[in-house]
């Protein structure tokens, strides 16, 4: 055990493991770190010292002395709104930096990272990655909805209708008291929930352990057994880069097509491969998602809450359905096969536990979970567009989109920041067929926050949701809705192509074509040879905006990151 080798190389280790509540005969036991993004900042991690707790339980019953660290997360949403959300992402990178001091500092054989929501489950991944020492990733879980069905994702859209006076004060108020009954996860697959369903698919968790609703007894049972688990872990020495190879990324690229998972994991699938020495290229999601079909029927492109999910069997039985597109013979952490998993699934009572919910919620495993042969439609979510406005790319959610949309040429209006679009947008500045720009808000430029109350605006008015587009630099929420094309690459900031974009230019958007350009100006269609003199003159007197940033960690991350289509991870820390 590598915990014992530098015990004699550290002898005060001893000592201060003694003062810190350690007993003798522990020492000498494997060493297994449990990471967890424990803390009071929200929902999602407020209830994972329990987890921690099983977890240790866990460890202790197979032998071994776990040690409780953490490095809590913040909320994207209780950053939206105000400047916190610049520090949203960059949050991601800070914790597994954290993560690995803790590591490489102190003697550790396995470790156990909890997480359950946006930045923390990519951050934990990324560590694991980075660290490549035998690991395990426990999802924290998911809240349960509350009354009538509300979830969180819908307060963005009663905002909207209570500032354009649709709905009352009052009724707001009820609307923001339920939206969060209990801890996990918020009810959607949004990031949150689409990260632990990606950490399940790459094979680094339980099977079946994602999205268990955080209020039943599963959760605690799982996270007792990850612990378990830890210890044979070490023994073994099974490690990340055994089991996250290029295949299990497809596998997870595949699982993420099937149930419509959140555009910000193209963000953080690219960032967790890198710290394997992978390469996702932005066409390999684009070339899965075109043959895998969307099958699952949760908010916010479907319609039920994200708690059902898990009721209905959850990674493994969307796997089921596209088995046949998988690598079924990718090493998982239980040390078994992808196939093996499946088949122990199948015989271990896992479906039945899961279904026993569904009687008393009046849903059907068929309601949630489509048939491969039936599916919601027949590709993905995600797709890539290239063109003159985004050469290296952008990234656009299609099945939150209306039909009418997906071919069609709009007017650019341009706005610099995310604060004057949603003003206009609520003012009813912005009309139909129009594409509404917000550029300088990539990583480069104000560290790429979301843009989610600019398209919640957008979704709750139904003639805008159906006749404009929103295009930007920055990323979107995961439970963002309609017309909206975010991560354009290169980045504003960069003086990539949207820094160009002027007041009237044409932008065509053709998402069966996958192309996303400029095709006129002055609301005039132009010659491609035209286009490119006019973006050549005005390239040329372009002026690289000033950093906002003077200092801390966002002049850092602002200075060090990569482009958007790479994962957005800061270089500073390769």
């Amino acid at each position: 055990m590598k915990s014992q080798q530098l015990r004699k190389l550290a002898p005060e280790l001893d000592s201060l493991r003694l003062g810190s509540g350690w007993k003798i005969d522990e020492l000498s036991k494997p060493q297994i770190i449990v990471e967890s993004s424990y803390g009071h900042s929200h929902p999602g991690s407020a209830h994972l010292d329990k987890l921690v707790d099983e977890a240790g339980i866990g460890i202790k019953e197979k032998g071994g002395r776990a040690a409780n660290y953490f490095v809590t997360d913040i909320c994207d949403g209780e950053a939206q709104g105000h400047d916190g959300m610049n520090y949203s992402l960059v949050s991601r990178d800070i914790m597994a930096a954290m993560m690995e001091i803790h590591v490489k500092a102190t003697p550790f054989d396995a470790g156990v990272f909890i997480a359950s929501c946006d930045k923390s489950v990519p951050a934990h991944l990324m560590a694991i990655a980075r660290l490549d020492m035998p690991a395990i990733f426990m999802p924290g879980g998911i809240m349960k909805a509350g009354p009538n069905l509300l979830t969180l994702e819908q307060i963005g859209t009663y905002s909207a209708q209570y500032e354009r006076k649709e709905i009352t004060e009052e009724q707001f108020m009820v609307y923001k008291r339920d939206a969060c009954p209990d801890c996990g996860a918020c009810s959607f697959m949004g990031t949150a929930s689409t990260m632990q369903v990606m950490a399940e698919a790459l094979g680094i968790a339980l099977p079946g352990s994602a999205l268990i609703p955080a209020h039943l007894p599963e959760l605690k049972e799982t996270a007792r057994k990850a612990g378990e688990h830890a210890l044979g872990l070490a023994k073994e020495e099974l490690k990340p880069s055994d089991i996250m190879t290029i295949q299990a990324f497809e596998n997870a690229i595949m699982v993420h097509a099937a149930i419509a998972g959140s555009s910000n994991s193209l963000l953080h699938l690219p960032a967790i491969a890198h710290e394997l020495g992978i390469q996702l290229s932005p066409d390999l999601f684009d070339k899965i998602h075109r043959k895998i079909p969307y099958l699952l029927n949760i908010r916010p492109s479907g319609f039920w809450p994200g708690e059902y999910f898990w009721y209905a069997g959850g990674v493994p039985a969307i796997m089921e359905e596209i088995k046949e597109f998988l690598h079924l013979d990718v090493m998982t952490v239980t040390g078994k096969t992808l196939e093996e998993n499946l088949k122990d699934l199948q015989l271990n009572g896992f479906y039945k536990n899961c279904h026993k919910y569904l009687p008393a919620l009046g849903v059907k495993v068929g309601d949630i979970i489509k048939p491969l042969h039936t599916p919601i439609k027949a590709q993905g979510a995600i797709a890539i567009l290239k063109g003159n406005l985004a050469p290296e790319g952008a990234v656009v959610k299609h099945s939150a989109i209306s039909p009418r949309l997906m071919q069609v040429t709009l007017k650019a209006r341009v706005f610099d920041c995310e604060e004057n679009a949603i003003e206009a947008v609520l003012q009813k500045k912005i009309h139909p067929g129009e594409a509404v720009f917000i550029r300088y808000e990539g990583p480069k430029g104000s560290g790429m926050p979301e843009m989610f109350y600019t398209t919640e605006a957008i979704a709750s008015d139904p003639e805008l949701v159906e006749t404009i587009a929103l295009i930007t630099d920055g990323r979107f929420s995961g439970a963002t809705r309609g017309p909206a094309i975010g991560h354009v690459s290169p980045e504003a900031s960069e003086g990539g192509p949207i820094a160009l974009v002027e007041n009237d230019d044409l932008i065509r958007i053709d998402i069966p074509a996958r192309t996303l350009d400029i095709i006129g100006t002055d609301s005039i269609e132009r010659s491609v040879e035209e286009i490119e003199k006019i973006l050549s003159e005005r390239r040329a007197h372009w002026i690289k905006p000033e950093s906002q940033y003077k200092k801390g960690i966002l002049d850092i991350y602002t200075h060090n990151s990569v482009s958007p289509m790479k994962g957005a991870y800061m270089e500073f820390f390769m």
